[in-house]
């Protein structure tokens, strides 16, 4: 007898996150001879802890469309992780009387590692109960920080974005350099790795070019010469472009921005590097400036999303479905790239216990050796991820974007209460 399915959107959502839930979606509904109704759950694993779920059968075929160009997550995200320990087995318990409950026996968690630790222990859990659970990870992160996979969906759209809004915001610093600002800082995501930032590094075509300097966790900020870099290119071009990821830290190892806080996940909140190191600038140099933080503006771009990035996403979702069909249990869908000129590439999978919990940094050979810069080596990689546009459709001359009001199923079981 057919199972139904669960698919829930886990973390910091991204610009195709959607085009990753259609992909599930499509597949269902594609194979509904060997898998039943898919719910989807509102907020994330919260939905299953809660016991909301939406029947997506609900969606018409236009809804889904709609969907898959919208950015942000559809049905909810939430920041939630299911840790190990006795302490937390009556939520895994939860979990597992709530897909019983529905008849669920596909667990499909879209996010980054901590999800697919998640999904991993679902897998293993379930297995434990005696109600064993296909679990499938879909990759999805902006920090392109997962091993394994080539690249990660929401980063290529991300590099898109911050690669063009340096090229645009120089453009401006620039024709006002001579008399006014002239040092433009740009923050953008990347708390242990520099692949966001990096990616600004695709407009330069020769030294003169912007960004002038690019900050990166993976190497120790230098203030010195970081300072007498900032002083050669106002010096020589007349201004300078920084662009730096918001996780650089001092020889210390501690983060400039760090205002002593954590998330719930655990994590150092971080409260803004930019104006710290504005401050810096005009305590030591004296130069006029601007910055900016691309914060969610970066994630949420789907007006600028990168063709390839919204393919591999939709392919990833698909893909995920394919793989529990085939038999495969506790894996997580990869990309993985055949060649870089021409831009080829394929899918594969691996187990969600080599991916949960790993963080993949920028390689050393994408740094140049002043630390400020990426190599050829790096622009050879980026550089497919960005290609392509993936319009939404426009109505009134904005993005035609879903704002569907979900209804969830009836519950079967009593109201869920954290101890």
């Amino acid at each position: 007898m057919k199972k139904n399915a669960f698919y829930a959107q886990s973390g910091g959502v991204t610009s195709v996150i959607n085009a990753s839930a259609c992909g599930v979606i499509d597949a269902v509904l594609n194979n509904s001879d060997k898998i039943g109704t898919l719910y989807a759950g509102r907020n994330g694993i919260l939905g299953a802890l809660h016991e909301e779920l939406i029947d997506v059968r609900q969606l018409s075929t236009e809804q889904i469309a709609q969907i898959r160009q919208t950015p942000g997550g559809a049905f909810g995200s939430c920041r939630f992780k299911l840790k190990s320990g006795p302490q937390y087995d009556a939520m895994y318990r939860r979990i597992i009387d709530v897909f019983k409950a529905h008849d669920i026996g596909y667990f499909f968690y879209n996010g980054g590692g901590d999800s697919q630790d998640t999904a991993d222990k679902i897998a293993t859990f379930s297995r434990d109960m005696g109600y064993p659970i296909v679990s499938i990870g879909v990759p999805k992160t902006i920090d392109n920080d997962l091993p394994f996979t080539d690249s990660c969906p929401g980063f290529g759209s991300v590099a898109k974005y911050v690669a063009i809004s340096t090229l645009e915001a120089s453009l401006d610093v620039a024709s006002m350099a001579e008399s006014s600002t002239k040092v433009f800082i740009l923050e953008v995501m990347g708390r242990h790795t520099g692949w966001i930032a990096a990616s600004a590094g695709l407009i330069k075509q020769v030294d003169a070019d912007p960004p002038h300097i690019i900050l990166f966790p993976e190497r120790v900020f230098d203030e010195q010469a970081f300072c007498d870099r900032v002083a050669y290119a106002v010096k020589n071009y007349g201004y300078c472009t920084i662009v730096t990821s918001e996780g650089i830290r001092n020889s210390e190892g501690a983060f400039l921005s760090e205002r002593g806080t954590t998330d719930s996940f655990g994590h150092k909140q971080l409260g803004g590097v930019a104006p710290v190191l504005a401050q810096l600038i005009q305590e030591k140099l004296g130069y006029k400036y601007h910055w900016a933080v691309s914060d969610y503006l970066q994630r949420a771009a789907r007006h600028i999303a990168s063709g390839t990035d919204t393919e591999q996403a939709y392919a990833l979702g698909q893909h995920a479905v394919a793989l529990a069909l085939s038999g495969k249990n506790a894996c997580m869908p990869i990309v993985v790239r055949d060649s870089d000129k021409p831009y080829r590439w394929h899918l594969s999978d691996v187990p969600l216990s080599t991916v949960a919990n790993q963080e993949r940094p920028l390689p050393d050979n994408y740094i140049d050796d002043t630390g400020f810069a990426i190599t050829p080596a790096c622009l050879d990689y980026l550089s497919p991820l960005i290609q392509g546009e993936a319009y939404p459709t426009y109505t009134n001359g904005l993005p035609n974007y879903a704002r569907i009001p979900f209804t969830c199923v009836e519950a079967k079981l009593p109201k869920w209460k954290q101890s």
